[in-house]
């Protein structure tokens, strides 16, 4: 029997969430994103919520082949979450591969619209497609609700910053909603990463973009966590101005972050 169209559109994407302490979202969540990508692939990886966000996850990957379930022994960071799930989806043969939180900052809604920017065609940011697309607030179009202004600083300020030290194109280097194409995501050189926290967003777009990874940004409103407590520190502050600062004096000195080509890596995956 041939499953309709709709069923199959995005048979090759998987989406990789990681959870802590998201028991009260992850139900909501789960269904909105699998409703705007029929077909999809949705893996949990979840870090030992106390909680009992991973007992949760499992219930819905019973009674829904479409989630996959990931369990790490504790709180290693978001980043390293996020780098075990694309290990995942890469062995798995994912073609697509979306990045978002579980705490509806990033809407689900958008899904499509990203989807869309990586291939192209007329009426997206690139025509010609793209192999990676993120999320932005700080395009046209973009926005944030539900933030103080010390937020909005913090945030905006470090995609500046960022952008500006590391001379990158991209507006919004500090946010996660991000749609990799398979190649894009397999080239990184993930021995040359030095956070497993949020500024690992910041640095997965930097070495993409000194591989020559094609870039587009389509906008979003984010939203703040409606449920549950933020995760955000000082001390995760602190770390991304040390690494921003870090990558540009180790690229002055020489050592050139794109040691592998998209069309290099071919079928490589994280190891």
């Amino acid at each position: 029997m041939t499953r309709p169209p709709e069923a199959t559109a995005y048979s090759d994407t998987w989406v990789v969430m990681p959870t802590f302490n998201e028991a009260d979202n992850l139900r909501g969540i789960s269904a909105a994103v699998l409703d705007r990508l029929p077909g999809a692939t949705l893996l949990v990886v979840d870090d030992a919520s106390p909680d009992g966000t991973g007992r949760v996850a499992d219930e819905l990957a019973a009674v829904d082949p479409r989630i996959r379930v990931h369990h790490r022994p504790g709180k290693h960071g978001l980043g390293k979450a996020y780098i075990d799930g694309f290990r995942i989806c890469l062995a798995a043969g994912a073609a697509r591969i979306v990045q978002m939180d579980a705490d509806w900052s990033h809407d689900p809604h958008y899904l499509p619209q990203l989807m869309a920017a990586l291939e192209g065609g007329p009426g997206t940011p690139r025509p010609d497609g793209a192999d990676l697309v993120i999320g932005s607030r700080y395009v046209k179009g973009g926005g944030v609700r539900d933030w103080g202004v010390l937020r909005r600083l913090v945030s905006r300020g470090g995609s500046i910053f960022a952008r500006t030290v590391l001379r990158l194109t991209p507006h919004d280097l500090t946010g996660a909603f991000k749609v990799w194409r398979r190649e894009a995501l397999a080239a990184t050189p993930w021995d040359r990463l030095h956070s497993g926290g949020y500024v690992f967003s910041i640095e997965m777009t930097y070495l993409a973009s000194r591989r020559g990874v094609r870039i587009a940004e389509v906008p979003i409103v984010f939203t703040d966590r409606q449920v549950g407590v933020s995760k955000m520190s000082r001390r995760i502050i602190v770390e991304a101005l040390i690494v921003v600062l870090r990558l540009r004096w180790e690229e002055l000195r020489g050592h050139h972050p794109g040691s592998r080509t998209v069309a290099a890596a071919g079928e490589g995956d994280p190891g």
